[in-house]
């Protein structure tokens, strides 16, 4: 698919009029998940080239800030943040 043709599906999906409800998740996952998630957003967020960022265009800019808020909120409630600063300044 070209980005055109994403930017059109997911335009589309994102404006069915029950998706800016919220939702309440209770879910119960491991600390070793949430950091693994969080750098995985993270480098979703930063990618340049494949799917991502073609989906990443498409996006309003507070889905995309909406998503940086989660992985740092999940970080927050696990006690992570710090053990992901730590390792972002060792892989630096």
């Amino acid at each position: 698919m070209n980005t055109n043709e994403i930017s059109r599906v997911y335009d589309t999906l994102l404006s069915v009029p029950s998706m800016d409800e919220m939702i309440k998740m209770d879910k119960r996952i491991s600390r070793k998940i949430i950091l693994l998630l969080s750098h995985v957003i993270e480098g979703g967020l930063k990618s340049k080239d494949g799917s991502i960022s073609q989906l990443l265009s498409v996006l309003p800019k507070e889905a995309v800030s909406e998503i940086k808020d989660f992985a740092e909120d999940c970080l927050s409630k696990a006690g992570l943040k710090e053990v992901k600063l730590k390792l972002e300044q060792l892989s630096a």
